[in-house]
Formats: C-alpha cells, sequence, structure tokens
C-alpha cells in the first residue's frame, strides 16, 4: 500500500528531506506532497541580500529547482501558494488553505515532516506593521523591497538590527544608493563577535558612509497619510525614511507544531532526536524551525542557517526513505561581510563557554592574510577561546578582509574534532607568500591561545 509523506514548507530542509526519501523509495510506494506558502521552491534566501543589493541580477538565479521541476522529475507533488494552517496528529490530517482561493482542505499521512523554518524578530513596538517594513525571509519579501525601490525611489531606509541580515541588507541598501541608519538594541554590531571585534565593525560600517545607531531601542514606527512608513522614533530621536528592514534576527516558525501539541525547546524550536524525529509519532521536523544540539556546550539551540536545514533534511529523508541517518551537532559556524570587511565566527564565545561550564581563557592576535610585502596583504585579527587547564579550542572570532574569513573553516574542524590549541599550533598547513605569511595567522593565534592557557595555568 502507498505510504503518504507530507512535507510543510519547500525551501532547504523540507525539499532536501523530499528528494533524499524519493532516491529511496518510488511513487508506487511512497507519495509526497509539499506545501509552500510562497511561490518558490528550493531557494537561496542567503542571496537575498545580494540580489537587493544588485549583485545577482536575477530572482530565478537563486532558485536551485523549481516546482515543475520536483514534479516532472521526482514525482513529488509541490504545491505552492498552500498554507498549512493546522496539524491534528490524532487524525494525522493537515489543514491547508489556498491562498489563491481562500478554500480549505485537509490531507491526510502516513508520516509528516515541519521545514516551516525561521520567521524575522520585530520589536514589539507600535507601527512595526505598517506598510514599508520588511522582513528578508523568502524570495516574495525581496521581491517586495526591490519593487518599493523602484516605485517609490527611497532616499533613506532605517535597518533595525546590526545581526547577519541587519549588515547585509544595510549593505544592499548602501549600494541601491540610499542613505542608511542601522538602529542597534546592544552595544555594539554583532553582538557574537564580542565588544572589540564589534566595535571595528561599527567603525567600518560609518567608514563606508551607514549611521550607526547603538545602545538604542526602537520605540515606534510611524505611517504616514497613506498608510506607508514615514518615520522611526529611537532613542529619544525621530528619524524621517522611506523603508524599514528587519534586521534584528530571526526566531523558529514553530507556532504550527506548538498549537498541534508538539514540543517546543527552551530554545523555541521544535524537539527533535538526532534522526529529526519529534517526541509525536509520525512527526519529523528540520530546519530553522527546529531544535538541535551544539557540539560544545552540550545544550540544545536553534541556529538560522541554510548550511545546517539541507544537512538536517537529508538526515530526515534518509530515515523516511528507509535507510539510517543522525545529525552529529553544530557549531554555529557562519561568515558574512560589509563590502569588503570579512567576518567570521565558529564555536563559543568567552561569556557562552562561561556559561555552558567552561573556565575560558582568550587570546587575541593581528596579522596579515598574505606575507606582509606581497601585494594584496590585507589586515586579519583572530581571537580564539579556549579551555583552562586542557587547552581545547571551544571557539574563534575572524574580522579582516580578502583572504581572512574562510579561514574560519580549519579552526571550526578543529573545535568539531575538540583540538587542543596546542596541536592545532603544529598542524601542517599550507604556505606560499601570495596566500598566507610563513606562520598562518591561524598558528599564531594559536600558538598565543596555548601561552594564554599555559599562563592561566
Amino acid at each position: 500500500m502507498t505510504e503518504r509523506l507530507v512535507v510543510i514548507g519547500g525551501d532547504a530542509a523540507g525539499m532536501s528531506a523530499a528528494s533524499q526519501a524519493r532516491r529511496l523509495r518510488g511513487p508506487d510506494d511512497l507519495e509526497i506532497l509539499a506545501f509552500e506558502r510562497g511561490t518558490t521552491t528550493s531557494y537561496s534566501a542567503c542571496g537575498i541580500p545580494y540580489w537587493v543589493a544588485g549583485l545577482v541580477e536575477e530572482r530565478d538565479d537563486l532558485v536551485a529547482r523549481s516546482p515543475e521541476e520536483f514534479r516532472q522529475r521526482q514525482d513529488i507533488d509541490v504545491r505552492t501558494g498552500h498554507e498549512v494552517t493546522a496539524i491534528d496528529t490524532d487524525a494525522r490530517c493537515v489543514r491547508v488553505r489556498d491562498l489563491g482561493t481562500g478554500t480549505e482542505a485537509d490531507h491526510g499521512y502516513d508520516e509528516v515532516l515541519i521545514a516551516t523554518g525561521a520567521e524575522p524578530l520585530r520589536p514589539p513596538v507600535s507601527g512595526i506593521d505598517a506598510e514599508g517594513v520588511f522582513g528578508v525571509q523568502n524570495l516574495d519579501d525581496g521581491e517586495r523591497i526591490l519593487d518599493a525601490v523602484a516605485a517609490r525611489d527611497p532616499q533613506t531606509a532605517v535597518v533595525i538590527g546590526a545581526g547577519y541580515i541587519g549588515i547585509e541588507m544595510a549593505e544592499a541598501m548602501l549600494l541601491r544608493g540610499l542613505q542608511v541608519h542601522v538602529v542597534e538594541l546592544a552595544e555594539a554590531p554583532m553582538v557574537r563577535m564580542g565588544p572589540e571585534l564589534g566595535g571595528r565593525i561599527a567603525e567600518e560600517m560609518r567608514e563606508l558612509g551607514i549611521h550607526v545607531h547603538l545602545g538604542v531601542p526602537v520605540e515606534a514606527v510611524n505611517r504616514g497619510a497613506d498608510g506607508w512608513v514615514s518615520s522611526v522614533v529611537f532613542g529619544g530621536r525621530e528619524l524621517a525614511c522611506d523603508l524599514v528592514v528587519l534586521g534584528a534576527g530571526t526566531r523558529p516558525a514553530s507556532g504550527l507544531a506548538r498549537e498541534a501539541g508538539i514540543p517546543v525547546g527552551p530554545s523555541g524550536g521544535i524537539v527533535t532526536d538526532r534522526r529529526q524525529r519529534t517526541p509525536v509519532d509520525g512527526v519529523w521536523a528540520a530546519g530553522d524551525c527546529a531544535e538541535t544540539f551544539h557540539r560544545v556546550s552540550r545544550q540544545p539551540v536553534s541556529i538560522a542557517l541554510g548550511t545546517i536545514a539541507n544537512k538536517q533534511g537529508r538526515v530526515a529523508g534518509l530515515n523516511l526513505g528507509g535507510a539510517y541517518g543522525t545529525f552529529p551537532g553544530v557549531l554555529g559556524t557562519a561568515i558574512t561581510r560589509i563590502c569588503e570587511l570579512e567576518i567570521a565566527l565558529t564555536g563559543l564565545d568567552e561569556d557562552e563557554a562561561r556559561h555552558a561550564g567552561f573556565s575560558p581563557v582568550t587570546a587575541t592576535v593581528d596579522s596579515t592574510t598574505r606575507a606582509h610585502y606581497f601585494p594584496g596583504a590585507e589586515p586579519i585579527t583572530i581571537t580564539m577561546v579556549a579551555e583552562r587547564g586542557t587547552g581545547r579550542l571551544l571557539g574563534a572570532r575572524i574580522l579582516g578582509r580578502e583572504g581572512a574569513g574562510k579561514r574560519i573553516d580549519v579552526l571550526a574542524m578543529a573545535v568539531w574534532n575538540e583540538m587542543t590549541v596546542d596541536e592545532l599550533s603544529q598542524v601542517d598547513l599550507s604556505y606560499a607568500p601570495p596566500f598566507s605569511p610563513v606562520w598562518d595567522p591561524v598558528l599564531r593565534a594559536a600558538r598565543a591561545s596555548a601561552s594564554a592557557v599555559g599562563a592561566a595555568g
């Protein structure tokens, strides 16, 4: 008898799972029905700021596979413009609304995968739902921003929040020729980079012409006569603006699961085991909506990254297809940039390490991305966090220009494998003047960290 898998959400985790399950089970054995409330499947949400900036030319450049391709190549019935509004885990069915017609229907399932992603954090202030206030979660959001830029010829944009999306969208608005203001509640952008490196990021943003307002809350968003945003109030001042972008981070879109009685953990993500199963029979979850395991802190976390979503989706698909797979956890490794400044991190910062029960030791070094005498050498700063006593590397941060950021991958591998900073300082890394000083910045930082651990006793 043919079983039915219902997938809720048509992006990274959902369609990775559907594709993997299809590779293992044919359509006569497993019917796959996927519902996506947007208009696109399998797209790069991470690419939206660069599309808005004009660095990526076409919307379709960000689409890996269209609904038609899923239907024709893999016999996966993808229905865009359809929103799942409820899950009945006792009856094993989902209630689905056709957003085009407004009609609703119930669809039964044998297994259901929740891959609803994340949703932008919205400050709880009046007017935050005004026209002209944009989240940046899917391609339709990007389309709306570009339509507003074309139709209204905005002059000033306010970006609320200076996390990854916040600084990327600040760059996008700057490249579009707008005057850009970034309002951040914390004392520095990119809080997890720490106050010193965060301060350098703020300085870089200001040198680019971005107005950075730190340590101030957004108090209100005001509308004009036509309902469109007209100004933002923060820190006791009112700033006239033509559009607002939400860049204060995201939270798991786990409300659908919560309403269905499916457990949600302390991080806000749906509780799963390492096979991506929830505690409710027949219900699975993967991607930004799901809670996962941090390999260093050993705590449940929710981290919204496309890399994680694709991997978790594949694991869920393996298990739904009758094979066996587990997801080993995360470090939270991430990289971004603001124009030419590259920003990267992995593992825990000092405060997170202390909260997780470690006694951390921190060391920072400044170096160059190439031999100092070689043309194109750029500055790079690496901060490492190690465990006092053992010297185990717990996390790292990198700030620098071209050639700096991707060095975080070496450090992520070291954190993943629980290497000590002393071991890392002896690793046989490549060297040639166009690529690195004879002592690579990673090795220099590891040596400094080993010395700091030794001095700390």
